[in-house]
Order: C-alpha cells, then structure tokens, then sequence
C-alpha cells in the first residue's frame, strides 16, 4: 500500500511555503520550503506586451516549480488570499501526471508561519477523521 504522503501550500502570486502533514507520529509540524517567483523588472524602453509576456512566462515558471514539488505527494492542500491557487489548481488538472494525487483549495489570509503550520495539521486532521469515520 502506497503511504499517504500529504502537502500545504499557502500561495499567492509570488511566494510559496510549502509545509509537509508528518501527522501519523503525532508531529504535527511540517517542514516548510519556500518558492519565490522572480518579479518582473518594468523596463520603460521595452514595450507593454513584451512585458507582458515575460510576467506570464515567469508565473508559468512559478507554477511548474510548484508542479515538480506536489508530484511527490498523495493529497494536498492550496491556501490563500489570492486566485493563484485556483490558477494552479487548473494548471495541474490540465496534467495527466496529477490525476491521482487529490488537490483542494481554500481562501485564507496572510498567516504567520506559525499560523500556516497549524491550518495545515488542523486541515489534514480534520480529513482523516472524516475519512474514517
């Protein structure tokens, strides 16, 4: 039986802190890893739409680094206070390499990493007792 290996990530545009559910030994406390999307530097000589451009290439970037992070993982959870969870949540349906890795969303607020620990043990203790009840 292949062991359930489960990932938090709170996200917006720009950063990641990935937090690892280590839960069946009673640590509740992950390991966190961040993920930082280089800013784009506005060049006022450059034109608008290559600007454009290279931000879209960059937040692709960001959300295949995240891909390459989560494929390890059975389940995981994508908080926080912007669409980029949801954003990377349709990249990753889009990706065969993901179907069988169970991936929800939920809105949260900027957290302490204190605060990020905690929603994720609470998330995934919540689900195994619903899972097994």
């Amino acid at each position: 039986m292949k062991t359930e290996k489960k990932l938090g990530i709170w996200m917006d545009h720009f950063n990641a802190y990935l937090i690892e559910f280590n839960g069946e030994n009673g640590d509740e406390k992950g390991k966190a890893l961040e993920i930082v999307r280089e800013d784009t530097v506005h060049d006022p000589n450059k034109g608008e739409n290559l600007i454009h451009s290279k931000e879209q290439h960059q937040q692709a970037e960001y959300y295949k680094k995240l891909g390459k992070a989560i494929k390890n993982y059975t389940e995981v959870i994508l908080f926080g206070p912007t669409d980029a969870k949801v954003e990377l949540l349709h990249v990753l349906e889009a990706d065969r390499q993901f179907e069988n890795i169970k991936i929800e969303t939920q809105t949260a607020d900027k957290m302490s990493v204190n605060q990020q620990d905690a929603f994720v043990a609470e998330y995934f203790s919540a689900h195994v007792s619903h899972s097994q009840a």
